[in-house]
């Protein structure tokens, strides 16, 4: 019954763009969900010089967003903003060619349309649906409310890109332009696991009990935590980031949802990010819901999972317990993210707990990630108030409510054993021991 709006509001990308104007904030769909021939087309407008200036507002850019809009030959014209930096856009944020957003994640949503506002949003969605409505698949998080705060929303239709339930759709009343473009999605490889993701994996999964609602991202050391949550029975999922680990433990049974005590038997996320196994198993199936991060990383909501543990990764520790994870070598290397949200939403929860795990050297065993002070100029992620367990390939520390002097003990204890003299004679010149 919506063919003639659809064909009606199909378009080639070259018109769709065509309603940016000058000066505009363009928001992109995050991810999996960047809209690479918009973006190429929006790329070619710029440099064509048609459109002299615009803003980009991203999160977590990935290879269609780096090769086109975010282009360094098109910097001159492009103020970007980048609320999660990745690996393609930190030489951006490094010299000054694009801008780092300090927030929590659970607070864009309201940034964006409070604070920052949007004139524009693009997005990959999946195919419209008997209703008229499209589904914003693996990218919910603030790209939902960027669409209906837009002046301007267009979608490019994927159908590669999963039907997704829960809070994930939007009408073909509320599109302003349509373009399809069917190729299949880029999925990012993981990183290679070092022997401490096993080690560090192994303890983790032994602090999860039977019945708990996880949150855990993708790469490396989440991988190896899941591969030793196998034993386990009835554990759920409230995540923002969800990924083929869990896709591996739901088939083999071990997620299953039932013991949860918000959404149960139903897995929860924002963003999701994997390989086409993923992306198969998460299409038109009614046991995953998404919602925008507003929600699913709200403090609040997070604590109202029974048994909720918390498992995100740090860079830098120092002694009184402050977890730097998105400041390096003096530059922004990635950003907060949610990592706060789900530590304080964990901790809430009735029988909750955070995990922060990290190696604990760097620069091939040169450098101890745990230090007397923060480098200069880092960033503190997770405040010491806030930090629960601490983990390296060392051992597992729980801060809360320990002294500075036991903390700092507690602490050296995970470091590299080369480096725990040093750090105990820190600690006396600090007065903490």
């Amino acid at each position: 019954m919506y063919e003639h709006e659809y064909q009606k509001k199909l378009v080639a990308p070259e018109k769709a763009i065509a309603a940016i104007r000058d000066g505009d904030m363009l928001v992109h769909g995050l991810a999996l969900a960047e809209p690479p021939a918009l973006l190429r087309a929006i790329a070619d407008r710029l440099r064509a010089g048609d459109l002299k200036r615009i803003k980009v507002f991203s999160s977590l850019p990935l290879k269609h967003a780096c090769d086109t809009i975010l282009a360094v030959d098109l910097m001159d014209c492009v103020d970007a903003y980048s609320q999660f930096v990745s690996s393609g856009e930190r030489g951006l944020v490094s010299t000054g060619l694009a801008s780092f957003v300090p927030n929590h994640l659970h607070q864009m949503p309201r940034l964006l349309t409070e604070f920052i506002g949007v004139d524009v949003c693009v997005t990959m969605v999946s195919p419209v649906d008997q209703s008229g409505y499209f589904s914003f698949g693996t990218a919910n998080d603030f790209t939902s409310t960027a669409a209906r705060a837009a002046r301007v929303l267009i979608v490019e239709v994927n159908r590669f890109m999963p039907r997704v339930f829960g809070d994930s759709s939007i009408h073909i009343s509320e599109v302003d332009a349509i373009v399809e473009n069917h190729e299949p999605i880029f999925t990012p490889l993981n990183p290679e696991s070092r022997p401490e993701d096993e080690i560090i994996g192994k303890a983790i999964a032994e602090m999860v009990p039977d019945g708990a609602c996880l949150q855990l991202g993708i790469g490396a050391l989440p991988n190896a935590v899941a591969a030793y949550l196998e034993g386990h029975k009835d554990l759920g999922i409230h995540t923002e980031v969800f990924g083929p680990a869990m896709v591996n433990l739901i088939k083999k049974g071990v997620i299953t949802g039932s013991k949860k005590t918000l959404h149960p038997r139903k897995h929860v996320f924002t963003v999701a990010i994997g390989d086409q196994e993923m992306l198969d198993f998460m299409d038109n199936n009614p046991a995953m819901k998404s919602y925008p991060c507003s929600y699913t990383n709200h403090p609040s909501v997070i604590a109202q999972n029974a048994r909720m543990v918390s498992i995100n990764a740090v860079l830098e520790v120092d002694l009184t317990g402050q977890c730097n994870a998105e400041f390096l070598y003096g530059h922004q290397f990635s950003g907060t993210g949610g990592q706060l949200d789900f530590v304080r939403g964990a901790f809430d929860a009735k029988e909750g707990k955070s995990i922060l795990a990290f190696y604990s050297t760097a620069d091939h065993g040169k450098t101890s990630r745990i230090v007397d002070c923060l480098e200069q100029g880092a960033t503190i992620t997770t405040p010491r108030t806030d930090t629960h367990y601490l983990i390296t390939e060392y051992g597992t520390a729980n801060l809360k409510g320990k002294s500075t002097k036991e903390r700092a003990l507690a602490i050296i204890e995970l470091a590299h054993p080369e480096f725990r003299e040093e750090l105990l004679r820190k600690a006396e010149e600090m007065y903490l021991i």
